[in-house]
């Protein structure tokens, strides 16, 4: 029983020990299958419909680096501290009811997702079995059998990773094949775009904020790889085979059919075999947007009510929660919430990583315990000034009208909070307050 509790825990509310860190390629394959998904193919038909294969291939490098940076940085810190996006935030710069806000915010964002994806899921199956089955029983299925998978953790992530990503490509990439067998490919690529004309910043911007909530929640994933290099090895090798992969295919695709609605006819041409890209497809991105969610609220309900919940336990509740809410069609009506959400969530990496990186509040604090796998004892309750910058990068890349917004969001709270730090900490040494944190809180 205690063994079934640690395995279905997945050290939700302390650090990996490095003994139970994982191979390269159990991170690698997780973290792709997040990226080789139908919506980077449908990102990339829309860039394709109104750019020219080498302006969308420019666009998506450059969208790609902005996630690059933002990944390796926020993914090292939580591979070196073992710690999860929503409780490294305790001790980089949020406080402990500042890193529950953040938890709410990654879990809402996710669980929302995740039912929406699996109403994705549901329809695929259901068209493929052409309504034998009500669509709410087929929903229920679903979710439910993602549910199951992500109860017992990021082993069991990693080998549905392991089946789900290469057939994944392969069925695919037959269909794909399908589509542009009858095309030449030096036309397609010299070819001009079907659709109205799209800038070169506004593509960058579809590409970063695509997966800048993806980038955010890095250590969700990264805490179980061994040390930084795996960490740089798999950020790199996901993101260009992710985005410029399957991004370019996109592209191609758009030109040869002049539209931008690839995924239907792509699934229209391929029989079963579309059904198949369905749920492979739906399946390795929702036990991630599932498995971010259990984490943000575990630590989240920790930080308010002081209680320990199992994450297997706390896995159950919210993927019947998103089950239901996907069944009953409510979600659907939320979809401009979560992606307003999606704005607050860049910022918080910003801050995350000016913290850690730069300011090192809590490094010390952090590095003496890291030695005994132990926390903190000390942690600060909450830090006004992260919250303050917080709001300032989410208002920067809802208001900025040039540049990329999630760029915009990253350098307004980054620039806020280092600001901010610096004034609190001259304020405090004139004080004679020599100690960075002035509210603890015991953990």
């Amino acid at each position: 029983m205690q063994k079934l509790n640690e395995l279905t825990d997945d050290y939700s509310l302390t650090r990996v020990p490095k003994e139970k860190r994982t191979s390269f390629w159990s991170v690698f394959f997780v973290r792709i299958g997040a990226l080789t998904a139908l919506s980077q193919l449908i990102l990339g038909a829309a860039l394709g419909y109104g750019m020219s294969f080498w302006d969308a291939f420019w666009a998506t490098m450059l969208g790609s680096v902005i996630l690059e940076v933002v990944s390796i940085f926020i993914g090292i810190a939580g591979a070196r501290e073992g710690l999860s996006t929503s409780l490294l935030t305790r001790w980089t710069g949020f406080g402990k009811y500042g890193s529950a806000i953040v938890g709410a915010v990654l879990a809402v964002s996710c669980i929302g997702w995740f039912g929406i994806q699996n109403t994705v899921f549901a329809q695929g199956i259901y068209r493929s079995l052409h309504g034998a089955i009500s669509l709410p029983i087929i929903m229920a299925i679903t979710g439910l059998a993602v549910t199951v998978l992500v109860i017992y953790g990021f082993k069991w992530l990693s080998w549905t990773a392991y089946i789900t990503v290469p057939a994944f490509l392969i069925v695919v990439g037959y269909g794909i094949y399908q589509v542009l067998s009858h095309y030449s490919i030096d036309s397609l690529v010299s070819g001009t775009h079907p659709g109205p004309a799209l800038s070169l910043g506004a593509a960058a911007t579809m590409v970063a904020g695509g997966f800048m909530a993806g980038a955010v929640i890095t250590p969700d994933y990264t805490r179980f790889c061994k040390n930084g290099k795996h960490v740089f090895w798999m950020s790199v090798i996901s993101i260009f085979l992710g985005e410029l992969g399957v991004n370019m295919i996109g592209v191609l695709m758009a030109h040869a059919i002049r539209s931008n609605d690839v995924v239907t006819i792509l699934l229209d041409t391929s029989g079963w075999l579309g059904a198949a890209i369905v749920i492979l497809a739906t399946v390795k991105i929702n036990d991630s947007n599932l498995y971010s969610s259990s984490l943000g609220f575990n630590s989240l309900i920790e930080s308010i009510f002081k209680v320990r919940i199992n994450r297997g336990v706390m896995t159950l509740i919210v993927g019947v929660l998103g089950t239901i809410l996907s069944m009953v069609g409510i979600l659907d009506k939320f979809q401009g919430f979560l992606i307003l959400l999606g704005v607050w969530i860049p910022p918080i990496g910003a801050i995350l990583v000016v913290d850690y990186f730069i300011l090192k509040t809590s490094r010390p604090l952090l590095d003496l315990t890291r030695q005994k796998g132990a926390l903190p004892d000390q942690i600060e309750s909450i830090n006004y000034i992260a919250l303050l910058a917080w709001v300032a990068g989410f208002l920067a890349g809802y208001y900025i009208q040039f540049g990329i917004p999630s760029v915009n969001a990253l350098i307004g709270s980054g620039v806020v909070y280092y600001a901010g730090m610096k004034i609190k900490k001259y304020f405090e040494v004139r004080n004679g307050k020599m100690d960075h944190v002035t509210n603890y809180d015991v953990h």
